[in-house]
């Protein structure tokens, strides 16, 4: 139940080419407090209730706990929801062993995209496609937490 992720910017839309799958995603947060966060989650067809908590001094690890919900309720939570739900597509790119997550925003958070990846270990190597960019990871502007209450047209 330990989470352990790196994320990066993205340069340009070339991930897209090599996507092997494609959902839109709609997600708010009941809680957003740094010390745990509870989100609700629609992607495609399917809802889902997550807690996380506080990451490590590095920012790459934290607690995580996921269930999945009937739809139904899914957007009943989403209306319970603070202000500020994010509207993204997420890509899934296979590079090796691993998948990147790539979340492309719109809404206030359109232009911003970010790519993320989850490891075994915080010091597991991997390959870093050409589209990959700056990392941001710890960085708590690029949580979804924050931009769903800190817009990323409004920085």
């Amino acid at each position: 139940m330990i989470e352990i992720e790196r994320k990066f910017l993205v340069k340009d839309d070339s991930f897209k080419t090599a996507a092997f799958a494609k959902n839109h995603i709609a997600q708010g947060y009941l809680s957003s407090v740094p010390e745990r966060t509870v989100r609700v989650r629609i992607k495609g067809n399917k809802g889902f209730i997550t807690i996380k908590g506080a990451s490590n001094d590095a920012g790459l690890s934290r607690f995580e706990w996921e269930k999945e919900i009937p739809l139904a309720e899914a957007e009943k939570l989403l209306l319970l929801c603070e202000k500020g739900v994010i509207d993204k597509t997420r890509f899934e790119i296979k590079l090796g062993s691993h998948v990147f997550e790539v979340d492309e925003f719109y809404g206030e958070n359109e232009g911003l995209i970010i790519a993320e990846i989850e490891l075994n270990s915080e010091t597991e190597t991997f390959e870093k496609p050409n589209w990959l960019g700056a990392e941001v990871t710890g960085n708590n502007r690029y949580y979804n937490s924050y931009l769903s209450a800190h817009p990323y047209k409004s920085w």
